[in-house]
């Protein structure tokens, strides 16, 4: 994960107090619409994520849950609708030393109950703000639908006839 420049709050991970941090996090209208613009999104009218910090051995866990208030464009009436995002959010983070080494191309396999390796602390620090547009941007629906809205296929017609039938037909009064 990285930092974004959109909607930053930065927490240094070694200043966590020894029973956990509660954070909250709200964006102001400009990290909204600057959100908005990259997630190809009408609006987003809220986005806030309440967040808990706990230190998890050299690392930390955070924990919590994104709310967020969007307008999405519809796929098929193209029309603006609102959607109400509330997503879980559950991530480690360790320094580079502890996270998996790399197999160096060689294929792994992980089961799919598996939990995610540890996102990378960079710099002593965790950037929520940046997390929390991660979760907003993996929540949306890459497809999104009005609630009611269907696509129709237009009603089938017989094609015309191509011309070398009409040629055809010509050739054999022909002969």
């Amino acid at each position: 994960m990285t930092t974004t420049e959109d909607f930053s709050r930065l927490v240094k991970a070694d200043a966590l107090p020894r029973e956990g941090l509660v954070q909250t996090i709200e964006a102001t209208p400009a990290e909204r619409a600057a959100l908005a613009e990259r997630n190809g999104l009408v609006e987003i009218a809220e986005l806030t994520a309440r967040f808990v910090l706990k230190r998890s051995g050299k690392g930390v866990r955070v924990s919590g849950e994104l709310h967020a208030e969007v307008t999405q464009t519809c796929v098929v009436t193209i029309e603006p609708f609102p959607v109400m995002i509330d997503e879980p959010i559950d991530v480690r983070f360790a320094p580079p030393a502890e996270r998996r080494p790399s197999t160096g191309g060689v294929e792994e396999t992980l089961a799919l109950d598996a939990e995610d390796p540890p996102e990378p602390l960079v710099g002593g620090k965790i950037d929520l703000g940046a997390l929390a547009a991660e979760f907003l941007a993996l929540a949306l629906d890459p497809y999104p639908r009005k609630p009611g809205a269907e696509f129709i296929p237009p009603a089938e017609t017989t094609p015309p006839e191509s011309a070398f039938v009409a040629l055809s037909e010509i050739a054999k009064r022909e002969r």
